[in-house]
């Protein structure tokens, strides 16, 4: 992977499916990515690992199934939050959001156990981003 900066806007633009997210950079064994989100997910959990959220725009809700009940965590943009491993969780986005997640490579969107997955959620690892479509003058924006 070419070591150069990136412009999340830019990369956020080269892109419009949602629920599939872009992989930024690496960070060790970690993927950064960014996704374009609206609307429901799909409830899953990663069973080994935690799973990090960042709003980057827009406004995130996250479901969560814990062993005290279900309650809803709301991420508005510049806010993080970290799932747990082993957490069921299903993220909902009220209005068109864009995200950052940073989880280990490899691990899938839809968890290690997931619900059916809708025609509108990727079950993907992640995509390599479309670096032909984010200008060199990312250190402009």
């Amino acid at each position: 992977m070419t070591q150069e900066p990136v412009s999340l806007a830019h990369a956020l633009a080269s892109f419009s499916e949602q629920w599939s997210p872009r992989i930024v950079t690496a960070v060790n064994d970690y993927d950064v990515r960014v996704a374009k989100v609206e609307g429901e997910h799909v409830w899953h959990v990663h069973d080994h690992t935690d799973e990090f959220f960042l709003v980057l725009d827009g406004e995130l809700h996250i479901g969560l199934r814990e062993p005290s009940g279900e309650r809803t965590v709301v991420l508005p943009r510049g806010s993080v939050f970290t799932v747990p491993r082993g957490t069921e969780h299903k993220p909902y986005a009220p209005v068109p959001t864009a995200i950052l997640l940073f989880e280990p490579t490899g691990t899938l969107t839809v968890g290690d156990r997931h619900d059916d997955v809708p025609e509108h959620v990727d079950a993907t690892t992640g995509h390599a981003l479309d670096r032909l479509s984010v200008p060199d003058d990312t250190l402009d924006a």
